[in-house]
């Protein structure tokens, strides 16, 4: 009789040089990307949150460091006495079809001075596309950064929540976008750059280079 090989996943995370918790839909998976997005926060692993990649690490923080220990998305527990992330307010929850936010949408810097404006150039916008049906619940935004959890990029209206960083962690990041769709081989998207520069001990160089060019 073949004997199982049991993966302990912390094991796994202490081998990675960095985490990414990509994009995607449902309940599936979700305890595995919470332990991910914890070990990375706490051991100063890099990290790079998609889409849901980024709800979860509110959520992760919400729970760990705020103690709100039921806090949750909408979209896994409809119910929770406090989402963090919540169903866009002009989406449909009986229609499937068209009642995403899709497409190309600008994101404002909020400051200069943190890490993805500097990996965009010091740009005071960006563009990048979207495909969601949750959010970061606007409502929450003030208790987070309280705690230390920034919101760096906002969209035009300044209530819905595009980027996110921990100042006091090495390289810790979300991106409510998708930043693959426009990613390229010889011209790797600014997060995707990003994560991969401070994983391999490169970023504060880039950066500073960057910095300079720029004057």
């Amino acid at each position: 009789m073949a004997t199982q090989t049991v993966i302990n996943k912390t094991d796994i995370l202490q081998n990675a040089a960095c985490v990414l918790v990509p994009g995607g839909f449902g309940d599936r998976g979700v305890k595995g990307m919470m332990l991910a997005a914890k070990y990375a926060r706490e051991n100063e692993v890099p990290y790079l949150g998609i889409c849901l990649g980024m709800q979860i690490s509110v959520i992760e923080f919400a729970r760990s460091v705020l103690h709100l220990e039921t806090a949750n998305s909408e979209e896994f527990d409809a119910e929770t006495p406090n989402p963090v992330v919540i169903f866009m307010p002009e989406g449909s929850r009986t229609h499937m079809g068209s009642t995403m936010r899709l497409g190309s949408r600008r994101t404002l810097f909020q400051t200069p001075d943190c890490i993805t404006a500097k990996l965009y150039h010091n740009s005071e916008y960006v563009e990048e596309r979207h495909r969601h049906r949750y959010e970061v619940n606007p409502d929450m935004i003030s208790m987070l950064e309280e705690a230390g959890l920034t919101f760096v990029g906002k969209d035009e209206s300044g209530k819905r929540m595009e980027i996110l960083e921990l100042p006091s962690h090495p390289f810790y990041v979300g991106v409510q976008f998708h930043p693959e769709f426009k990613s390229r081989p010889g011209r790797p998207s600014a997060p995707f750059l990003g994560l991969i520069l401070a994983a391999t001990g490169q970023l504060e160089a880039y950066v500073t280079k960057c910095q300079i060019g720029s004057l």
